[in-house]
């Protein structure tokens, strides 16, 4: 996937909808999506943008230019990170064997994302599904964290 960390205001997160073909979410925790594109809520300023890696080169041209003059930071990050789906009828259990957040669907329901952390290290979570989640972690962790969800699954299987 192509992936993008963009930092700006209210100003510059409205031009960059045009080229991204979606609204960023303004809602804390929440994930805006449409096709293949995603847009995660990171912070007050701080979203990370997602689109099949084909896209990529595009996207940030469109976005450069829809951003030109305007306060903003655009950054690939689609070197640094990797992402990973996690699903089934004990994703949730899983992931809380290394994750403190209380994952249940009410307290974290699809369309929801955060930083937090899987073990000893930083993930991005996204529930996308009743039992699916997204997980993208630096490319130097995703093994470990890849092995860890392999040793707690083990707990869940038949």
């Amino acid at each position: 996937m192509a992936r993008f960390v963009l930092r700006a205001r209210a100003t510059a997160r409205d031009a960059a909808a045009g080229p991204l073909g979606m609204a960023l979410p303004a809602e804390a925790c929440r994930a805006a999506t449409r096709g293949d594109r995603a847009a995660l809520w990171l912070g007050p300023d701080e979203w990370l943008l997602l689109a099949p890696a084909g896209e990529g080169p595009a996207l940030a041209a469109a976005l450069s230019a829809a951003l030109s003059g305007l306060p903003h930071s655009l950054v690939d990050v689609g070197d640094r990170q990797l992402g990973l789906i996690v699903e089934g009828p004990e994703a949730a259990s899983a992931l809380n064997v290394g994750c403190p957040l209380d994952l249940d669907a009410a307290a974290f329901p699809i369309g929801m994302c955060t930083r937090t952390v899987f073990a000893k290290c930083q993930i991005v979570l996204w529930r996308t599904g009743p039992l699916r989640f997204h997980v993208e972690a630096w490319r130097s962790f995703m093994p470990y964290v890849e092995s860890y969800l392999a040793e707690a699954s083990r707990e869940f299987s038949g």
